[in-house]
């Protein structure tokens, strides 16, 4: 299972440090000391110096560290009330979307990757799923992925204003730079975003520094791990987002004893899984098994008025205006591990910086894009049901069923007939061919052979999936024609691809915002 990192760089293990001071610097620090007011014990030596007992933690609290932890430094019945009101919002933003979840997960049984085992209308009956939707996932998929990755990398850039041989210098080295550093797990992650984003019609991208590899990485976050008000109509405006990450209790053990996350007890994990993630594992095979050692946190990007961090006035009383934050929870517990500011220092407006990109399919009527599976799930449905009607009524042609004589009565008459199955009756005697009726079974049926071909051209159709053979067509047609064809084919999914270049554009600059925090001082790229 993958763990997701922290959107900020966790602090060496800090202890409680002492310094030794000899005795003619003792007097130079003493009034700095005093005016700055830090969680500071100063103890004389023997020798005339001074000892100094600080803790690294408070202190970067007290000099406005933008990274610190302010739970810390909060008491417990405020983080309870809190996380209580948290944990309330996010049970609320999830009950909201029940009925887009429910179609997402009938949605998923529309791939046919599982074989399904029917017992009705008789024993045996054909389980196949059509695969006109898992067609156009994976042709979606594979077109998007060579269209929105080339082999130069996904990375360009372009001049604003005057083109000069400086700018486009900087604008090689910047693409070039950005280029090496995605590769590595950029590709993979969106190789994965792309099969899911046709399906649920929306998917997410965070953007942050990881600390432990030292660059900046874009994690592709399902649909399904991501929770927002059910008034929200964008990433933008939405003043609620709540990530749901899933997270080991070795790797949470370590930002504890880092100071990354409060030092507290969580007790033992109480993991639990969304029908969603229970439906995706069921059709790959697959079931978590290590439940007891994962933890699930929450991750609130929200904004709040938080006592003792308030919003000041130019008369030096609070205004009441809530601030960007950052709040993570232990489901299980409710218990708040931290809470970080979610804004520059030196922004007078204080805004809230993003780390979420919201990729769409097509565009929905509110937050969720709609995907194939809610376009063209109901034909996939259809030509699903028109398959299996036609392969069990080949069945029951080619193995027929019926009654034999022996006598009057007929042998377990409330069950039905099963393919080539011929049940006891007791009649009197007669001839051999009398003592055989096979029910008359009906073949497949040309109708529902060419209904079902309808329906699926309407599907590939609506998916720009039917593709042109063009040496297989009219071999007298003119190229001006073709083309034509071929860019009119094409147009539903240009559109697509032109959507996902705006939300990578985004992407890109979240993360050239975080290049411009972490890079060293010296540029590590020739």
């Amino acid at each position: 299972m993958a763990i997701d990192k922290g959107l900020f760089e966790a602090p060496k293990k800090p202890t409680r440090s002492k310094v030794n001071i000899p005795g003619p610097d003792a007097r130079a620090l003493e009034v700095p000391l005093a005016e700055e007011k830090p969680p500071i014990e100063v103890k004389p030596t023997e020798d005339g110096g001074v000892e100094i007992d600080f803790d690294p933690q408070a202190m970067a609290m007290e000099m406005g560290d933008p990274n610190a932890n302010l739970a810390e430094m909060l008491d417990d019945s405020i983080l309870d009330e809190l996380g209580s009101e948290l944990m309330g919002d996010y049970e609320d933003y999830k009950s909201s979307r029940d009925d887009w979840e429910q179609s997402y997960i009938k949605g998923l049984d529309l791939l046919g990757f599982k074989y399904e085992d029917r017992t009705e209308p008789f024993q045996g009956a054909s389980g196949a799923t059509h695969p006109v939707l898992a067609e156009a996932v994976t042709q979606f998929q594979a077109s998007a992925y060579k269209e929105l990755i080339p082999a130069s990398g996904p990375v360009r850039t372009r001049i604003m204003g005057k083109h000069t041989k400086e700018k486009e210098d900087q604008a090689e080295r910047v693409k070039e730079f950005m280029n090496y550093q995605l590769m590595p797990e950029y590709e993979p992650e969106f190789d994965q975003m792309l099969f899911n984003l046709p399906l649920a019609g929306s998917t997410f991208k965070k953007i942050y520094y990881d600390s432990v590899i030292g660059r900046c990485v874009s994690k592709f976050v399902p649909a399904e791990d991501l929770v927002v008000p059910y008034n929200s109509s964008s990433l933008e405006e939405a003043d609620s987002i709540i990530h749901v990450i899933k997270m080991n209790a070795n790797e949470l053990r370590k930002l504890q004893v880092s100071e990354f996350y409060r030092d507290i007890d969580l007790g033992t994990p109480a993991y639990t899984e969304s029908e969603i993630t229970e439906e995706k594992q069921d059709l790959t095979g697959v079931s978590t098994t290590n439940k007891d050692e994962i933890f699930t946190l929450l991750e609130c990007h929200v904004e709040l008025d938080l006592d003792g961090f308030q919003d000041m006035g130019e008369d030096g009383e609070p205004t009441g205006i809530k601030l960007p934050y950052i709040v993570t929870i232990e489901e299980g517990s409710g218990e708040v591990l931290s809470i970080k500011k979610n804004y520059d220092e030196g922004d007078p407006l204080k805004k809230r910086k993003d780390y979420f990109v919201h990729f769409k399919f097509l565009p929905g009527l509110g937050f969720y894009g709609f995907g194939l599976i809610h376009m063209i799930g109901g034909l996939s449905r259809t030509a699903t049901a028109a398959l299996r009607q036609l392969l069990d009524a080949g069945t029951l042609s080619n193995l027929p069923a019926g009654f034999k004589m022996r006598g009057i009565r007929v042998r377990d008459e409330a069950q039905p007939l099963q393919p080539g199955e011929f049940r006891d009756v007791d009649a009197p005697g007669g001839d051999l061919n009398s003592a055989f009726m096979p029910l008359p079974y009906k073949g497949p049926d040309q109708t529902l052979l060419s209904l079902m071909g309808v329906v699926v051209q309407a599907g590939q159709r609506f998916a720009s999936i039917a593709d042109m053979q063009v040496g297989d067509g009219n071999q007298g047609a003119a190229v001006g024609t073709t083309v034509a064809l071929l860019e009119r084919g094409s147009r539903v999914m240009s559109a697509i691809h032109k959507r996902l270049y705006a939300a990578m554009k985004k992407e890109f600059m979240l993360m050239g915002g975080v290049f411009a925090v972490y890079l060293p001082p010296v540029y590590p790229y020739d």
